[in-house]
């Protein structure tokens, strides 16, 4: 059953793709999203008063930490030994958004493309989660891959 899906076997089980063959390689990847909010919700996050305390801080903890554990919540990806995740945000004041940028780097065997963009839904829901008592209207939109590089694939560039 050859269907170009990597995750199935020939009898269509779901399976962990067998990654032992490839070559290691330097790999990269960088999602991005955003989360829409009201001006008190933007205010209190560019000011630093929300009352939970520095939202884009733990939003960066929480989406680092989402990078490292992607393995433990997403079915048959692969524990990766991470070289690097860092998580950047734009407040973009004409929209009244916050743009969560991820960018995440590993050597080995397989890309790291949903631990980028794990760690842009997750540091997303933690602006939420912090912003919530203000505001419940928040929109998340937007999440996809950027760019990666790396792999047999070679290069992606939205």
């Amino acid at each position: 059953m050859d269907n170009g899906l990597t995750h199935f076997d020939e009898q269509g089980q779901a399976i962990m793709v067998d990654v032992s063959g490839k070559a290691e390689t330097h790999r990269t990847a960088i999602a991005s999203g955003i989360i829409k909010v009201s001006q008190p919700v933007f205010d209190a996050i560019k000011e630093g008063t929300a009352a939970k305390g520095d939202v884009l801080g733990v939003a960066r903890i929480a989406g680092i930490m989402a990078a490292k554990n992607t393995s433990s919540v997403i079915p048959l990806c692969h524990p990766l030994p991470l070289a690097k995740c860092s998580l950047d945000f734009e407040l973009q004041k004409d929209t009244c958004a916050v743009k969560a940028i991820a960018t995440v780097k590993v050597t080995g065997l397989t890309g790291v493309e949903m631990e980028a963009l794990h760690a842009v839904s997750v540091a997303l829901l933690t602006i939420y989660d912090m912003c919530k008592a203000i505001d419940k209207r928040m929109e998340i939109s937007e999440i996809h891959l950027d760019r990666k590089s790396g792999g047999k694939s070679g290069k992606f560039i939205r």
